[in-house]
């Protein structure tokens, strides 16, 4: 291994060593507290052009399983870890994840005093960072880490290029995935619900999704300010009414934009599985995974047409609001999978919309 540095906009600089890609990048410092998941967290779209920093201590011990991706994207650049296991022990494992990095020019750092690093992030807010050799003198790494200006229309690096689908057996509905930066485990669940889905590129016109005759609109999460993608929002807004819509991340962000609800930048953002979310109509409390950059004004959306469902116990911040009137679910967190009794499936509320509206296309 060779020695490298974390150089932060603030001028702190961590010493390591280096695993993955040597490349030197700068990027936006993000994290991530989950204990497992590091596969699904650097094939995540939503992260594209971050360094992320995995707060659990050890990364790298089960290695990584080619069913397992969330997409075919790399969007994480740097990944900072507290120790990097290169010998993983996991009967699934198909290679470790410091060679997938490697292949895919993401540079990793090891030996960093991660929590400490968490700390900082929560302190003083979401910032630039810089990952190159350990010689380079800190006057030109400030200067690179000065000049970097993080885009902000990001989606149309990790959106499809072209329409592609995803069958399932005895399908009820047909289910149109405007790909944001969509994720694989989406379109399972649709599936696993009984839905066809065909993905549609973020710049696809409405006439061109109409000719699927789907049932439903899915807005898939992504990267990049809600702002910037004023072509998807008016295209969220011609469905609205017509037929059911669910989103997600900045999905969710982009059909909130279109009942005037305002977007802010999150300090530091909420990466992990272990965030309380409160139910507000049934009190119950689900313990959820979110990968939010951007938070939905809590004034704007109280002064709009939709109704808010759900709230982040910790800091009351919407993850999530339905309109009765015209079927629109949107949600900030990462949707249950299992089902039991005592957790609500948001996926299934969707296909309930779709049952409800009888499909105003022919699935």
């Amino acid at each position: 291994m060779n020695n490298r540095k974390l150089v932060l906009e603030n001028g702190l600089v961590f010493e390591g060593e280096s695993f993955g890609s040597l490349a030197e990048v700068v990027y936006e410092l993000s994290f991530n507290t989950a204990v497992v998941g590091y596969q699904e967290i650097i094939s995540d779209p939503a992260n594209y052009n971050k360094i992320v920093c995995m707060t659990y201590p050890l990364i790298g011990n089960y290695g990584l399983t080619d069913e397992d991706y969330e997409s075919k994207y790399f969007g994480v650049k740097g990944l900072i870890v507290k120790e990097y296991n290169a010998i993983p022990s996991n009967f699934r494992y198909t290679r470790t994840l410091g060679d997938v990095m490697e292949e895919h020019n993401i540079s990793g750092i090891s030996g960093i005093d991660t929590r400490y690093l968490m700390k900082i992030i929560q302190t003083e807010g979401v910032q630039k960072a810089l990952i190159c050799d350990i010689d380079k003198p800190i006057n030109e790494c400030m200067e690179v880490i000065n000049n970097y200006k993080e885009e902000e229309k990001l989606v149309e690096y990790v959106s499809s290029k072209k329409i592609w689908y995803s069958r399932t057996y005895n399908p009820k509905y047909n289910v149109g995935v405007i790909d944001l930066g969509t994720k694989t485990s989406f379109v399972k669940e649709l599936n696993k619900i009984g839905c066809n889905v065909i993905v549609f590129p973020y710049n696809v016109t409405k006439e061109e999704i109409l000719k699927y005759k789907p049932n439903g609109i899915f807005v898939s999460s992504g990267p990049g300010n809600p702002c910037a993608l004023t072509c998807v929002k008016k295209l969220v807004e011609s469905f609205k009414g017509f037929l059911p819509i669910m989103g997600i991340g900045l999905g969710a962000q982009i059909i909130a934009s279109t009942y005037g609800v305002n977007t802010n930048k999150a300090k530091c953002g909420y990466h992990g599985c272990n965030y309380p979310v409160k139910n507000i109509s049934t009190g119950k409390v689900e313990i959820t995974s979110q990968n939010i950059y951007y938070t939905l004004d809590k004034e704007s959306i109280n002064n709009s047409n939709l109704l808010v469902t759900h709230e982040n116990i910790i800091d009351n911040e919407v993850v999530g609001f339905f309109d009765e009137e015209n079927s629109v679910i949107g949600i900030q967190y990462e949707p249950v999978t299992l089902i039991d009794e005592d957790s609500e499936n948001i996926y299934l509320s969707f296909f309930n919309l779709l049952k409800k509206t009888g499909g105003k296309q022919n699935a």
